[in-house]
């Protein structure tokens, strides 16, 4: 297992997590094996928005005696009283849920206090007007919360929470037919989700990342809007190379779909290689850098990716950015123009011209 720390903290977050939409029809013995499993792997971080109140006691069970080994994320909207998920933004029906999401975890305090769901101004007013971000921030004081989060599908009510400065991780809709404008979450353009990708990892604010499959179609060619499946692990590491990203968390149904995604960590290169979006994306994605490094190897040794996400961050308003690209081996002044990887680029990038202007960005 990898791990990617948290800006605003001292955790080690594993690069692979679970979610739990799919998980309640396993049942609870299975649900905890499947956790057993992703804990024996390195799996530390479980996000806990369920389809139902299933996993809840599974989990309990299997954390126990580890606890201090994993992260749980806790949505302050998602409600179980049902036994089936629901959708609340009344404060004292998330004061029930969540004081019954931590009875059935068997656990007194909070890695990461997500406000749930917010993607409509209406539903960020009341949030902002009826106590719940109160309620957090005072939970936080108390210690029963170590970090508070936000999960949105919205670049501006994302952006609006950032202003406040609260935040220290957001869950969110990544994957390439969401930023590529298309399926029912695909909110914002090419430009305003990179941004926020950027604003994120410039400010120390992690992402994990929710959707990543966006909800199975990606991986059928029949249901993919690019009319061609990608696999689990291109769309994982699509996610993984995005600015902020810290985990990508799938809804796995049990021990068999959890084995098959932890392959990722020992597959091959070519088998994580999305360039194939290249030819899929609209136009008004080419020209833009996404970091994939399918213009390696550079005859001169560029990490061309890194050299294009530091300058990037820096023009998002990183501060350590410039420190990170001036400790680079290889910097962009180093650049032959060869024009290799303009010719290797998917997205069109012109990476030559790009060169000469982070080469004059950063002084070199």
């Amino acid at each position: 297992m990898e791990y990617r720390k948290l800006p605003r903290g001292e955790e080690q977050i594993s690069i692979l997590g679970l979610g739990n939409s799919s998980m309640g029809p396993a049942g609870e013995q299975e649900i905890e094996k499947t956790v057993a499993l992703a804990l024996e792997n390195g799996v530390n971080y479980f996000d806990m928005a369920a389809a139902d109140a299933i996993p809840f006691p599974a989990y309990g069970k299997a954390v126990s005696g580890c606890r201090e080994k994993v992260y749980f994320q806790i949505h302050f909207g998602a409600d179980y009283h049902t036994g089936k998920y629901g959708w609340t933004l009344a404060l004292e029906e998330i004061k029930r849920s969540v004081d019954w999401q931590l009875k059935a975890l068997k656990t007194d305090y909070i890695d990461f206090g997500f406000i749930h769901c917010i993607d409509e101004d209406a539903d960020l007013e009341q949030v902002l007007t009826g106590g719940t971000i109160d309620y957090i921030q005072q939970l936080k004081k108390e210690g029963v919360i170590r970090h508070i989060g936000l999960s949105s599908h919205t670049p501006a009510i994302v952006n609006q929470l950032l202003d406040r400065g609260f935040l220290d991780m957001i869950m969110f809709s990544i994957n390439p037919a969401y930023d590529y404008k298309h399926g029912e979450y695909a909110i914002g353009g090419v430009d305003e989700r990179m941004a926020l990708y950027r604003r994120c990892e410039a400010e120390g604010v992690g992402i994990s990342v929710m959707k990543a499959f966006s909800g199975g179609q990606l991986l059928n060619a029949k249901t993919s809007p690019f009319r061609q499946a990608l696999t689990e692990y291109q769309c994982i590491q699509y996610a993984l190379d995005k600015p902020g990203v810290l985990t990508v968390l799938p809804g796995v149904r049990n021990q068999e779909d959890l084995r098959r995604i932890l392959g990722f960590l020992n597959a091959a290169p070519e088998e994580k290689d999305y360039s194939v979006l290249g030819s899929l994306a609209p136009h008004d994605a080419e020209g833009i850098c996404v970091y994939c490094n399918h213009c390696q190897p550079c005859p001169a040794g560029l990490d061309v990716g890194l050299i294009n996400k530091y300058y990037d961050l820096a023009l998002a308003g990183d501060t350590l950015a410039k420190d990170h690209y001036i400790h680079l081996e290889k910097k962009a002044e180093d650049c032959i123009g060869c024009g290799h990887c303009d010719s290797r680029c998917p997205f069109h990038v012109g990476q030559v011209q790009r060169m000469q202007e982070i080469r004059s960005y950063f002084g070199d």
